[in-house]
């Protein structure tokens, strides 16, 4: 399935992406699922796919307002230099584990959104990566076992304010300006993604290609992420781990290239969709 979360009736909403279509649980199934975070800690992603085939409410996705996949994720963990292009172009060492930060849930966007550059800051760069959610929770998860914790996969752009970034060794300041993180445009579920080392990622800057890789470059794969961090904190269904960029960075171009006021930046991974923004300026 395609899931999506997004307002509809003034309503926080999520369901089905159908072509041009959503489609809404039963009332009595949201009433006892009030949104995905939710579907998935209850552990029931089977029985709200039984409930839309049984009784779906269709509505014209033009008449909604799109949400972040998962809006409100119990962990949103993102892992930096996980791409040999991106290690070389921003001349680090080579790391014998998993580089991981923290982003909050304001700073998260939904597809569509406009992504508002600070005023005082003109190094607004992207980050076209892969993010999965976990769909099933567990501490010290083997490694061999780690596909089946995961409910899903979605776009995510980890939108950088590089001088913030860099004002000491810790990226926090740079990655949590409000609304900076897009991730969606939807979750699709594992069972419709046969080998995600096989997709590939593309990110665009005005229709221009600026990122392009295979999910198979990660350094660090996916079960190795979720074997690594689950060693140090329990992993909860609804948590979000973003994978990490490739090199093609506008900090790391000569000149660098940054994202300025009516740009619209793009990710885009194969069967996943595009996620797709404009970027403005906060006043």
């Amino acid at each position: 399935m395609k899931l999506a979360s997004f307002i509809h009736a003034g309503q926080p909403r999520y369901g089905q992406v159908l072509a041009e279509r959503l489609l809404l649980p039963p009332a009595e199934f949201l009433a006892r699922h009030p949104d995905l975070l939710s579907v998935l800690r209850a552990q029931v992603l089977g029985e709200l796919e039984q409930a839309l085939q049984a009784g779906a409410v269709s509505v014209d996705a033009a008449q909604t307002q799109a949400l972040p996949v998962i809006p409100n994720p119990g962990k949103l963990i993102c892992v930096g230099l996980n791409y040999k292009t991106h290690v070389a172009e921003t001349r680090r060492a080579d790391s014998e584990h998993p580089s991981l930060f923290l982003r909050f849930n304001d700073s998260l966007a939904a597809d569509g959104d406009e992504l508002l550059r600070p005023a005082f800051s003109e190094r607004f760069d992207w980050e076209g990566e892969l993010a999965f959610v976990i769909g099933r929770g567990g501490r010290h998860i083997a490694k061999e076992d780690a596909f089946d914790h995961i409910a899903g996969y979605a776009c995510f752009n980890d939108v950088s304010v590089r001088d913030w970034q860099r004002h000491t060794h810790q990226f926090t300041p740079g990655k949590n300006f409000p609304g900076t993180a897009p991730f969606g445009p939807w979750l699709v579920t594992r069972d419709e993604v046969a080998d995600v080392r096989s997709l590939a990622l593309q990110t665009r800057l005005n229709g221009s290609v600026m990122q392009q890789a295979s999910l198979g470059d990660l350094i660090f794969d996916i079960p190795t992420i979720v074997a690594y961090v689950s060693r140090f904190t329990p992993l909860s269904p609804g948590d979000v781990i973003a994978t990490g960029t490739p090199g093609g960075v506008g900090d790391r171009r000569e000149p660098p290239l940054y994202m300025k006021h009516g740009d619209v930046v793009e990710v885009e991974i194969t069967g996943l969709g595009v996620l797709r923004n404009r970027i403005g300026t906060d006043v």
